[in-house]
């Protein structure tokens, strides 16, 4: 598979339908096994948050980088502090956090996230949590 052109069904397979349900689109942009650790592979998606959108409550069982493309996002983790982000800035999660908050912090501009997830390959990059 050409890593530059991933299919839909990779949005099927690594992320739950549910958690973008409530309005933000995902598209996934690349994807590559890494040589020097076999077994784990490093995807790249970028998400668009319409206005007062948010995600559903999550873990994502990798290590994920959250850079800002446009506008501003609030994010938090379980246990961590509540932050909003703008544009250039950047969030770390661990493979054991919960995604407590994931949203647009604007009701009325769109924002924009590029996320990057080092991962096993064979789990999910995103799982729903209660």
């Amino acid at each position: 598979m050409n890593p530059l052109r991933i299919p839909a069904m990779f949005l099927l397979l690594f992320f739950s339908p549910s958690m973008f349900a409530q309005g933000s689109i995902a598209q996934g942009l690349f994807q590559v096994d890494v040589a020097e650790a076999e077994g784990y592979e490093i995807v790249v998606v970028e998400v668009e948050y319409p206005p007062g959108v948010s995600s559903a409550s999550h873990r994502h069982n990798a290590h994920t980088v959250v850079y800002v493309l446009e506008g501003s996002v609030t994010m938090q983790v379980t246990g961590g502090e509540k932050q909003t982000l703008v544009v250039g800035e950047i969030f770390y999660e661990t493979p054991d956090d919960i995604h407590a908050i994931s949203m647009n912090a604007s009701d009325t501009e769109a924002a924009k996230i590029l996320v990057f997830f080092l991962k096993k390959s064979d789990a999910p990059a995103s799982v729903l949590t209660p």
